[in-house]
Parts: C-alpha cells; sequence; structure tokens
C-alpha cells in the first residue's frame, strides 16, 4: 500500500469512491464500474497512490461473507433443499459445457492443451458477488429466482472448491484422494455443527441477553465469522460457511433484526471488493490478449442465457425467469481468477493463458453489469422503472 497508514488507504479509497460515484450517478453509469475504475486509477497499475492492493484484497473478502451470510439468514431449510436437488443437474450440465466450449476457443487461439483445459475450468463459474449483489432484495429473499440463483451458485462453488483441490494436487506431483473425501464429507459436519451450537449455545444466549441490541450484533458477527473460518479450515470456502450461518438462525424471529443490522457494514466490504479488482489487474497488458479475451467474453454473455434458458427449460422452468436467471449469471466468478492466480504460481499455464482468465473475468463483470443494470429490475438500476430496493 502507499507508504501512509491504512487509514490514509481509506481515505483515498472511499472519497475517490464517492467521487466516481458521483460521476457514474451523473452519466448514468453502473456504481460497480466505478469502482472497478477507480480501483485501476489509484491503484499499483494506475498513479500508484495504493502500492498494493493484497491487504484491501483480503478485507474485501468479508463483505462476499456478510453477504452469503445475509443470503442465508433469509432462507428457510426446507427451501433450500428443494433449491438445491431441482439446481444440481442445472448446475453440472451447464459447468460441463461452459468447460468444454472455453477449451475449444482458446485451443483455437493457439494455446496449449494444458492452458485451454484450465481456461475452460475457469470459465464455468459465474459470479456470487455481482450476481446477487445486482438482484432486488425482494426478489432474493421471496421469490423461486433468488432461491435459484443461490441454490446454482452454491453448487458452482462446490465445484470451484474441486477444480481448486485438483490444481493444488497436480502442482504437488499428486492427486491426495483423502483430500476429496475430507471435502465431501465436511460440509455435512458442518451443518451438524451448526445446528447443535445454534440450538444448544447461540439461541439460548440470544433469548437471555436479546435487550441488548450491540450483544446481538456481536453474537452475530462471531457466529458469521467463526463457521466461514471453520469452513475454509476444513477444505470449504468461508463463503459456504457464512451461508450456512446464515441458513441455521433463519428460522429465529431476531433473523430480520440481524440482517439489516449488518447491510451497511456488508456494503462497505463490497466497495472495498470491487475496487481491490480493478486495482489487482495491469490493463496496460490487456492489448496482449484483447481479441481473445473480448471474443471469450462475448461467448460467454451470449451463451450462458442460452444454456441457462434451455437447462432450466427442462426443469419446467418458465420462459421468463429462465432468461433472467442466464442473464443474470452471464459473467465469471471471482473464483476464475484464483484459478488463474493457482494455476500460473504452479507453472501449469503461462502469463498469456493467466492474464486471459483474468481479462475475460473483468470484462464479464462489466458488460453483464450494463446488461442487468439497463434491462432488468436491480437496486441501482439508472432507470426509475426498473430500480426495486
Amino acid at each position: 500500500m502507499h507508504e501512509g497508514t491504512l487509514v490514509f488507504s481509506f481515505f483515498l479509497i472511499f472519497t475517490g469512491a464517492a467521487l466516481f460515484a458521483t460521476i457514474a450517478l451523473f452519466t448514468r453509469q453502473p456504481l460497480l464500474i466505478a469502482y472497478i475504475v477507480l480501483g485501476a486509477v489509484i491503484g499499483p497499475f494506475g498513479t500508484g497512490w495504493i502500492e498494493t492492493s493484497e491487504s484491501i484484497s483480503q478485507i474485501s473478502q468479508i463483505g462476499i461473507i456478510f453477504l452469503l451470510f445475509l443470503i442465508g439468514l433469509d432462507m428457510q431449510p426446507v427451501n433450500l433443499l428443494h433449491t438445491l436437488r431441482k439446481a444440481v443437474i442445472v448446475a453440472l450440465a451447464s459447468s460441463i459445457i461452459f468447460a468444454a466450449c472455453g477449451f475449444a476457443a482458446t485451443y483455437a487461439f493457439g494455446f496449449s492443451t494444458t492452458e485451454s483445459l484450465i481456461v475452460g475450468l475457469a470459465m464455468m463459474f459465474s459470479s456470487t458477488i455481482i450476481g446477487i449483489k445486482l438482484l432486488p432484495t425482494t426478489v432474493l429473499h421471496h421469490r423461486h429466482t433468488g432461491e435459484l440463483m443461490v441454490g446454482l451458485l452454491l453448487l458452482q462453488d462446490m465445484i470451484a472448491i474441486i477444480v481448486l483441490l485438483g490444481l493444488g494436487g497436480v502442482s504437488k506431483g499428486n492427486q491426495d484422494v483423502f483430500d476429496y473425501l475430507v471435502t465431501l464429507i465436511s460440509l455435512p459436519l458442518l451443518i451438524a455443527g451448526a445446528w447443535l451450537i445454534v440450538r444448544f449455545i447461540f439461541l439460548p444466549l440470544l433469548q437471555k441477553f436479546d435487550r441488548f441490541q450491540e450483544y446481538i450484533f456481536l453474537l452475530s458477527i462471531g457466529w458469521c465469522l467463526g463457521l466461514a473460518s471453520a469452513s475454509e479450515a476444513v477444505g470449504l470456502s468461508s463463503e459456504i460457511g457464512a451461508f450456512v450461518a446464515g441458513v441455521s438462525i433463519a428460522s429465529s424471529p431476531i433473523s430480520l433484526y440481524i440482517a439489516s443490522s449488518l447491510k451497511p457494514l456488508r456494503d462497505f466490504f463490497l466497495i472495498l471488493f470491487f475496487f481491490s479488482i480493478g486495482a489487482s489487474f495491469d490493463f496496460s497488458l490487456l492489448s496482449d490478449v484483447m481479441i481473445p479475451a473480448m471474443t471469450l467474453a462475448l461467448l460467454y454473455l451470449g451463451l450462458k442465457p442460452v444454456a441457462f434458458r434451455l437447462l432450466l427449460g427442462k426443469q419446467s422452468e418458465n420462459s421468463k425467469l429462465a432468461w433472467d436467471v442466464g442473464f443474470r449469471l452471464g459473467q465469471n466468478s471471482e473464483f476464475s481468477i484464483l484459478i488463474a492466480y493457482i494455476a500460473t504460481s504452479s507453472l501449469l499455464i503461462g502469463e498469456k493463458a493467466s492474464l486471459l482468465i483474468q481479462a475475460t473475468a473483468i470484462i464479464t463483470f462489466a458488460l453483464s453489469s450494463y446488461i442487468v443494470i439497463f434491462n432488468f429490475p436491480n437496486p441501482i438500476a439508472v432507470k426509475e422503472s426498473l430500480r426495486r430496493d
């Protein structure tokens, strides 16, 4: 970071975010794009006012954790299980289609078989943070569209974790079956442990001290971050742990209060997240992969809506809902960038292939946000007729 303090870095980020957001609103641009552009401008590859984005990126991950926790708070376990059963076929089939198309397109541009395979794997996933951020709260919490999107994104997270484990095994020269088995049994054990703690510790404490709002706030944050850390420790993602933490107390009457009290904290960290995306990419190198990156980005922005429309249609979902979900999940995922980092550090792919994955992800983040914000109901729409909180 800049040689100044963390406080000074936050001053640059949030003052800059306010300035760029003002410009974005006047010019009718998405706020998410403003934060990414800010990162590119004042980050290490721009003016260098903030010399490294690593610390900011680590802090910003808390925003994703809180986001998944809040989603879980409003999803009843019975409804969630029903949605996951319905989404599993769509998640698996779409992942295979996206991986195959990514492999074929990348190989056609002259990349090696291994690089094409890893690029294809990186293209399988959609962004949890953007998909859910641009979904109206009323749709997310009270309609089938929200439940279906969350189910698909959670299943994609599980697939992504398996891919990351596989890449880690290859980089070490072996694939430890034990690691996969631990991951498979960790989720049910995590859910069971969460249920026991909530029933015998968490809820009794809330009932005893429910008059102290500060205590409820602290206990909720501790529970969210604690289960997120436990999930990460057993080989799952912190996001999955946070979601389980939310679902585990969704039936409690206090869940609505917890959700409303944590929203400002979530937004604080999400601004840091989008800033870190822009700050972590060297846009000066974009020319090296511009043509294949734009080709892949446009391919997936068109392919994903069609694929989800067809797959969800076979699951008896109506056409309007299927198109809606498909366009909202048209972008690549944060996991894509993580796959690029791990594969590069393991010498499985070259710098150009890594840049291709990162550039495609950022381009789809931007273009998908424009598509949703200007055409579908969302909380930050520039058109009054589409704005839904």
